[in-house]
Formats: structure tokens, sequence, C-alpha cells
């Protein structure tokens, strides 16, 4: 590691990084991280997606990039939205595990079954790699009309895997067998480019490492929170340089995560309002129709002008690794001011990139795509630096600047309860079954009679929110 003299947690160099790394899956004896550059195609508004050849003789899927999910899963049959699907009967080397998986999103599912087969990655680490695949048999609301990809690969950790975090997901596989360092890096190319284009931005996924062409600057440590999404603490934000004055454990309700599966910035309901009311405040717009900043309606301008410059720039403060110090990434209007549609020949129509949300934030691609995102597993960090590619008409549209004192916000921001954690999970199911026996004995002790039936609802259904497909589209 390459500590700069004075530059806090600014990190040049982390483990593994360094060219030259000696690997057993390279003939070559280095991880080439330069032919992982541009390996990535696709738009924010439908995901990016990375081409993948699996099974013997192998068959070419795209698969989109998901930070925020922990499956590989992979279209089983055809679908009438999905111009290939991987057929596990022509492949020589699929075993399956003969086990069901469904995963329900609070609009949109799918169901599988598990097997392993062999993938391979033309632009990315050199080899085979015996991978864990969900092979997809039904769908609903999964797969939309237009998207370029087939399957998705969940890149977070195997406590969001389904249908239990036994399940060793895709990089832990690839980490575990190629020997390649435990971290990786994101760049998507979508800025000031229109929302579900023609599919062709460029993007990469770097697996193994960091590529030092894909970045400027610095590269700027924030720690992970906990291990399940990738789940980072923020302290405040700025709208147009002014602080929203909200409690920082708003910005942290119930979590603050990174996930390229989000297309947009969302943000908990309380914060929406703030920033919406800050930037109608701070803009230059005097009256703006409110369809606008829920989503509902497009603001269409002359070809001519560029509304960009009518509307404040925002920034996000996160902690840094010293946990005394943050630093702010801030977004220009050209990232959340996102161009849609053309109307005739004269107007074009552009969306409000951030929405609300009622369990999380989600750093969704309308920041991402202004930062190269590095995902350090091993040191339990994600990094961001600014992004060569986020530039409009020669503009940089992001930046990063720090570091700012801490000592104007809670040593803590985000909430100490934390349910999701599977002995918590158990403790609190402990709670209640003694609470239903003293209940049932209570119930005894004053003479009603004892055959009530208990009835069950199958309401009960674990809703992910935050990081899935019905917010990829909206």
């Amino acid at each position: 590691v390459v500590l700069r003299p004075g530059s806090g947690s600014r990190q040049q160099d982390p483990p593994g990084a360094a060219e030259g790394l000696a690997l057993a899956s390279d003939p070559g004896g280095t991880l080439n991280f330069l032919a992982m550059v541009e390996n990535l195609q696709g738009d924010s508004g439908r995901g990016y997606y990375l081409e993948m050849l699996i099974g013997t003789p192998p068959q070419a899927l795209n698969i989109l990039v998901d930070t925020g999910s922990s499956n590989f899963a992979v279209a089983g049959v055809p679908d009438p939205d999905v111009t290939s699907y991987f057929n596990p009967e022509l492949s020589s080397t699929y075993r399956s595990q003969g086990i069901d998986v469904t995963v329900k999103y609070s609009q949109g599912s799918w169901t599988g079954v598990l097997g392993t087969d062999v993938i391979t990655m033309p632009k990315g680490i050199y080899g085979s790699y015996t991978i864990n695949i969900a092979t997809i048999l039904e769908s609903e609301n999964f797969f939309l009309p237009g998207v370029k990809w087939h399957g998705i690969l969940g890149l977070a950790y195997d406590a969001l895997a389904k249908p239990s975090s036994s399940v060793e997901t895709f990089f832990d596989s690839l980490v575990r067998q190629a020997k390649i360092p435990n971290i990786f890096s994101l760049q998507m190319c979508g800025a000031g480019l229109p929302v579900s284009g023609s599919g062709t931005n460029g993007g990469s996924l770097v697996l193994g490492g960091i590529e030092p062409s894909l970045y400027r600057g610095d590269i700027w440590y924030t720690p992970i929170k906990e291990e399940w999404y990738y789940q980072v603490e923020i302290l405040k934000l700025e709208v147009g340089g002014q602080n929203l004055e909200l409690d920082c454990r708003e910005y942290n309700a119930d979590k603050a995560i990174v996930d390229s599966g989000t297309t947009l910035l969302r943000l908990p309901e309380k914060v929406f309002s703030a920033v919406v009311q800050a930037i109608a405040r701070t803009s230059l717009i005097q009256e703006f129709s409110s369809g606008f900043w829920t989503g509902s309606q497009l603001a269409c301008w002359d070809k001519t002008e560029k509304p960009w410059s009518l509307f404040p720039k925002l920034s996000i403060y996160l902690r840094d690794e010293n946990s005394s110090r943050s630093f702010r990434i801030s977004i220009l209007p050209q990232l959340y001011i996102q161009p849609i549609l053309v109307i005739g020949d004269n107007l074009q129509c552009y969306r409000f990139g951030i929405s609300s949300s009622t369990n999380a934030l989600v750093i969704g691609a309308t920041v991402m795509e202004g930062f190269y995102v590095i995902f350090d597993r091993a040191q339990r960090r994600v990094g961001f630096a600014v992004s060569p590619c986020a530039e409009v008409d020669g503009s940089a549209v992001s930046e990063i600047e720090g570091p700012f004192t801490t000592a104007d916000v809670a040593s803590n921001c985000v909430s100490s309860v934390s349910f999701h954690e599977p002995v918590l999970w158990i403790a609190s199911y402990a709670l209640m079954s003694l609470c239903g026996i003293i209940l049932l004995v209570l119930i005894i002790l004053l003479l009603i009679p004892p055959r009530c039936q208990h009835r069950y609802t199958d309401n009960d259904v674990v809703n992910d929110e935050s990081s899935l497909v019905r917010h990829r589209w909206k």
C-alpha cells in the first residue's frame, strides 16, 4: 500500500492492484487489467452488461452487472423479451444441483434451479472457472422489452445469496479459483448520454484490482459498514453548496448502499423532499411541474438549449477511513437531469434522475456514472475516484474533494440495530417463540377452549426495494 504523506486514506495502490502480480490463472504471469477496459456495454436506464461464455461448448450471453444482489442467474428457457438464453441440455459440463431458487422483488421476480457450469470471459480473467448458476425458468417483470442482457451477475456478499448464504457467489468463486485479489472496480460511461439509448455506452469491470487509466487524481475510501450490500455511511448532503441540515441518521435510514443495478439516486422520503425543495429553491426555474420531481413527467427544452445550467450541484459526504474526517463526491446536473426522449425536430426531453425510497439511500447509476468505484472487499472499503469518461461537452461533471472534519456530525450515523444479521434474527425468533409460549399459558389459565386455530398468512414476503428490478427502469 502506498500512502502519500498527509493524504489521509487516499491510497493509490491497494493490495493486489500493482501491475505485474503473478497469477496462476494467467500464463503470462500478470493480471492484465487493460484487457478488461471497455468490456461493458449498456446504459444507465437498462443497466451495463458483460459478455460471458457459459458451458461446453460455450454459449455467449450478456450478463447485467449488479453490485446490489448476489446470485448469478441466466435465462434458462426462451422468453419474449430475451434474445438469447442458456440451454443446460446443450452443455456437457452443466451439473444440476436440484435446488429451486426464487428471488422476489417488490415488482418482479424469477424462479429457477441451481446448477454449476464452467464460464469464461472474453474480456475478463483468463481461464475457465466452475460457477454456481441459477437457470431462470419462470420470471415476471424481470426481463423487460428492449434490454440486451440475458442474465444478472450479483457482485454483493453471500449474505444476500438465495436460497441461502451457503451458495458461493460468482466473485468468491473467482477469487478462490483464479487466486485473484479480493477486489474489483467499476466504471460506467453514460454521463450526458440518452437514457435507454442505443445500448452501446462503454464501461469497464476490472476483476482483481484497479486500472490506473480509468481514473484521475486520488482514490478516496469509505468503510463498508456491513458485508451484505456494499453499505456505507453518509454524513450529509449539500445542494448548491448548502447543507440540508438533517440529522445524519436520516441519510442512512435504514441503510445507504452503492448499487450499480439501480438506475437512479434513491433517497429516503424525508431526504428526497428536502433535496427537491433545495433544488427548486436554488434553480433558476420559477415554476416547475411537481410531476417532474416525482418521475411522472418529463421536462422538455429546445435542442439548442442546455438546461443543466439552470440546476445546482449535488454533494454527498462520506465518512473517511479516518473516522474524524470525511470527503465529498459531487455530481453536476448533467448527471441527474437526464436526456431520455426526442420529440420532433426541436425538442429534447429530460427526466429527474433522483427518486424517493421507503427503506434506503441508494447510490445508483445516476451517481456512479461520475466515478470509478473500487469495491475493496479485502480491506472492507469502497473507493471513489473521478472518472475521465464523466465529461459532457469536454467538461467534467463530477468532483471529489476533502478531507473535511466530522466534528459537526454524530460519531455514528448508522443505526446499531441490524436485524438482518443472522444471529439477531435467531435471537428475535427465540424471543417471539418465548412470547408465544407465555401467551399460550395465559390462554389456558383463562380457560379459553384449547381448539383454537392459529392462522398463518403468506404476506411476510421479504421485498428488496433498494437494488432490484423495478428501480432500474423507473
